[in-house]
């Protein structure tokens, strides 16, 4: 039976205490960051959960990392400012050198640098990741960065990003060959090479598009070997999945704590509307849901931990739990009627944050297209 870990669930709950729905609305209004809340997490360690002892950290597994986030969206708080923390980390983890991570890994445990940005995406590649074009030509001690990248978080409140890039043309014979993973410092790129473009999303996610222009990237920063930077990437996905899997069924927990607990307070025609089987079938549905989606999640972290082969699980676990957290926030925007679309519920707010997990980092589709053709062995469709 996966761990529970009651006690890093029950100090995060009494830490999300402090940072109440009104606090998420005012940020949500003004579209900032979260600062004090990350801030917060960070200074109680529970950013650094997955970085090993000897760097300052916690050395804890995945397990961990998905209660502390399940437990953050279950308080109707929000990981996503601070999330990629967690699963970029991994990638300076288990590929960076020493020196990379001597340098880097204590000052993220503590807090002096934020590795919260991820760039991979771009507006002509999608989530075709082999086809992206972003490339960066050596040039003596320097890698000349030129390229855009699009549907980045958190850019413009991180330190360092974990960017992928092309060192070498896209070759039809192994397309996810000749890529490459820099570790960028974004506080000596900024206008030396490097424009940041805010993106205005329904949601308040820090949502920025780059433009890279003859950015030099000292060589020292390539994490690992040139040209196998897609492999690390991928690793670096599974973790992802996962641990916004977790995300989700706080989420969706969330829905259903707060859809119960107003179907027994409010009352219609003389009676508590979850009397109603019509209301209260909806509930019980969305918690068998949530309850199957997170046993999954389990099991692709235990996989995960033991070093185990777990793509196609972390894939369902991201697509189960994200369809789990949907339905569930639905049902509560319905059982809450027209208050659910009041700011002061957050339901409205918490319904627009679910809604994105199934179409990032993964879309539901891609998930079903992998299932299909490597569990299923069904010809591939493109």
């Amino acid at each position: 039976m996966a761990e529970t870990f009651p006690e890093i669930r029950e100090a995060v709950r009494k830490l999300c205490g402090r940072f109440p729905g009104a606090y998420w609305r005012e940020l949500d209004r003004e579209r900032a960051y979260p600062t004090a809340f990350v801030q917060a997490l960070t200074e109680a360690g529970f950013l650094s959960v997955l970085i090993p002892e000897e760097y300052g950290g916690s050395g804890l597994g995945l397990g961990a990392a998905t209660a502390v986030l399940e437990e953050i969206h279950r308080s109707g708080c929000n990981g996503g400012a601070c999330h990629a923390q967690m699963y970029t980390m991994g990638t300076v983890l288990r590929h960076g050198s020493p020196a990379q991570k001597d340098a880097y890994l204590p000052k993220i445990a503590s807090g002096e640098l934020r590795l919260q940005a991820f760039g991979v995406t771009e507006p002509d590649a999608g989530t075709d990741t082999t086809r992206i074009t972003t490339f960066a030509r050596r040039d003596g001690d320097d890698y000349v960065v030129n390229g855009r990248k699009l549907w980045i978080s958190r850019a413009e409140h991180s330190d360092l990003m974990v960017l992928l890039c092309r060192t070498s043309p896209r070759d039809e014979a192994k397309t996810s060959a000749g890529m490459s993973v820099l570790l960028v410092d974004l506080r000596e790129a900024v206008a030396k090479g490097l424009t940041i473009r805010p993106v205005r999303t329904m949601l308040n996610h820090a949502t920025t598009e780059l433009f890279f222009e003859d950015l030099r990237v000292p060589v020292g920063s390539l994490v690992g070997e040139e040209g196998k930077g897609f492999r690390y990437i991928l690793d670096g996905m599974n973790a992802e999945r996962i641990l916004i899997a977790s995300e989700c069924i706080g989420d969706a927990k969330f829905f259903i704590d707060r859809a119960s607990a107003y179907a027994k307070d409010r009352e219609v025609f003389g009676r508590p509307i979850g009397e109603n089987q019509g209301v209260q079938f909806p509930i019980a549905r969305a918690y068998v849901q949530m309850t199957a989606a997170s046993h999954m999640v389990d099991h692709a972290a235990a996989l995960f931990e033991a070093g185990k082969p777990c793509g196609t699980e972390a894939n369902m676990a991201k697509l189960t739990a994200s369809e789990a957290s949907w339905y569930a926030a639905d049902m509560c925007l319905q059982t809450h009627g027209g208050f659910g679309f009041a700011e002061e519920y957050d339901i409205e707010r918490k319904f627009r944050e679910t809604r994105l997990y199934q179409v990032a980092p993964i879309s539901t589709n891609l998930i079903l297209s992998h299932v299909a053709t490597h569990v299923l062995d069904l010809p591939k469709s493109f």
